[in-house]
């Protein structure tokens, strides 16, 4: 990490680092924080004061939450996908890469996918938790919640289902689940305005083809000694 002016510690294109979640399911009893059960190792593309830019290269080995049995998560039924036993599993991430932009305070980040040949797909937005930074990279909790924005500029909301049970579950409190809610109609407002990241033409980026693919570390799950948001 490099730093600015102003301390603010940067990370420079080409860096890799983590972008992990932690699992809302296990972090209940008495306010603490879940472990860590989605780690994606990532290449910066731009660290501001105002964006984080990232890219998940097609390939790259990632973390992700299965149930004990093996299975994906979302072969569980919704009634019971929260509470059934789960571990996580390495997996390799396929098709298309992702570009991933988050700028610094928001409760979202949103996410560009392509389809073969580079053609454009669409803009997804993750309700997130503020990542917080440190070292390695950055730290949130995913919010179930998410928005579809497609070519044309229109957008739907995706997962409120999900959102909903994991009210039901006791995953969110109202307290939380309303901040969420929130959040999401904010990121709307951005998307009908056709504001920043959306307005900023990443559709057309393109990754340094001599950036390798990032491996996972063997440590992926580690707690950092030091994180800022």
């Amino acid at each position: 990490m490099t730093g600015t002016g102003g301390g603010t510690p940067h990370w420079a294109p080409g860096d890799q680092i983590l972008w992990r979640y932690r699992d809302h399911a296990l972090g209940l009893e008495g306010g603490r924080k879940g472990p860590f059960h989605i780690c994606r190792p990532v290449t910066v593309v731009q660290d501001t004061d105002d964006l984080l830019a990232v890219w998940m290269a097609p390939g790259t080995e990632c973390v992700r939450p299965v149930l004990t049995d093996g299975r994906p998560l979302y072969q569980e039924p919704l009634a019971t996908r929260y509470t059934t036993p789960r571990t996580t599993e390495r997996s390799q991430w396929f098709g298309s890469g992702v570009l991933k932009l988050a700028r610094p305070g928001e409760p979202w980040s949103v996410w560009l996918f392509w389809e073969r040949g580079w053609r454009f797909k669409n803009w997804y937005v993750n309700l997130e938790e503020p990542r917080a930074r440190w070292s390695g990279g950055i730290d949130s909790t995913d919010h179930f919640l998410d928005i579809s924005v497609s070519t044309e500029r229109s957008w739907r909301w995706l997962d409120e289902d999900e959102f909903a049970q994991a009210q039901r579950v006791g995953l969110m409190d109202d307290d939380l689940a309303g901040r969420v809610r929130a959040a999401g109609h904010a990121a709307v407002e951005v998307i009908t305005a056709w504001g920043r990241p959306f307005s900023d033409g990443w559709e057309a980026w393109r990754p340094d083809p001599r950036w390798p693919v990032p491996a996972l570390p063997a440590d992926w799950d580690r707690t950092p000694a030091h994180m800022t948001s």
